[in-house]
């Protein structure tokens, strides 16, 4: 059983800081489970105003009292999100819009992964509509009040399950040829390209954009898998992340003091980690939000 830890370690990596987040707010996706929760968790310690965005408000509710009891923290609340609703992102948006003086750190955690084909209420195809889409029209809708609150920090999740889709242009909602994997892949890619196009865009402004692969973490996530994709995993299971290591490297772009200089990098396991062609292809990553702001109606100046 050691030699399993010690190998989960060197797999996984270690990271720590004293780094403190007073005054602060702190807006995170799906953080009602999972490394979102746990990385709401570590940032409440912190002392920062963590604002949980999440669909279910129930479960959500639930955790907020764990992790205010846990931190001491009384400064954490919940505010719907369904970013499969388009109609939920503005009016969260709004919301906040409205009642916040500051965001400083959005954290775009949430995602569901390999589910059976099923559209959004927009009629987006599911999971690059949450994954990629929903998070696009929040960053967007919040991008205002985030750069008077510079300087700030946007954290992307996406996964190394990036490289096994591509953008599909003529066919982004898979109507004509659906794979759950690849349509997963196709989104996380997407984060990778998005976040490297915005990057750019906020270049001067104060606000640095992050772009992250957890690592392989017993999470809900594994729900849909297929089959084959269990039985594999029942095996690679001894070797994978907890949650509380699969939260690091976000915790880890929304603290740490030595990425003030930097943006639009991809991280793993607490430092720089390449990431496949396809998700530094820039010519792609424009093509691709021109199209998502083309899908989602908007104007990005």
């Amino acid at each position: 059983m050691a030699n399993i830890y010690t190998l989960r370690a060197f797999f996984c990596g270690q990271w720590s800081s004293s780094a403190r987040l007073e005054g602060k707010t702190v807006i995170i996706t799906g953080a009602n489970t999972g490394i979102g929760k746990e990385t709401a968790r570590d940032l409440a310690k912190r002392g920062a105003r963590i604002i949980l965005a999440c669909r279910d408000v129930v479960k959500a509710e639930t955790a907020v009292k764990e992790i205010t009891e846990e931190s001491g923290n009384q400064n954490v609340v919940v505010r719907k999100l369904d970013l499969s609703d388009t109609k939920s992102i503005k009016e969260f948006a709004e919301e906040i819009n409205k009642e916040e003086s500051q965001v400083n750190i959005l954290i775009n955690n949430a995602g569901i992964m390999m589910c059976p084909y099923s559209k959004t209420v927009d009629g987006f195809e599911m999971q690059f509509g949450v994954n990629h889409l929903g998070h696009f029209l929040l960053t967007f809708l919040l991008l205002d009040l985030i750069k008077r609150s510079a300087p700030a920090r946007i954290i992307n999740v996406s996964s190394m399950a990036h490289s096994w889709g591509s953008i599909q242009l003529d066919d982004i909602n898979s109507e004509k040829n659906y794979h759950s994997r690849r349509a997963y892949g196709q989104s996380k890619l997407a984060n990778i390209l998005s976040t490297r196009s915005l990057a750019k865009r906020l270049k001067g402004t104060g606000v640095n954009v992050y772009v992250i692969h957890p690592g392989v973490v017993r999470t809900e996530l594994k729900r849909h898998m297929n089959i084959p994709l269990l039985v594999m995993w029942k095996i690679v299971r001894p070797f994978t992340k907890t949650i509380v290591q699969g939260a690091q490297t976000s915790i880890y772009c929304a603290v740490e003091p030595a990425l003030e200089t930097e943006s639009g990098e991809y991280y793993s396991n607490c430092s720089p980690a390449s990431c496949s062609r396809a998700a530094r292809d820039d010519d792609m990553a424009e093509k691709l939000w021109e199209l998502s702001c083309q899908m989602l109606g908007i104007i990005w100046e």
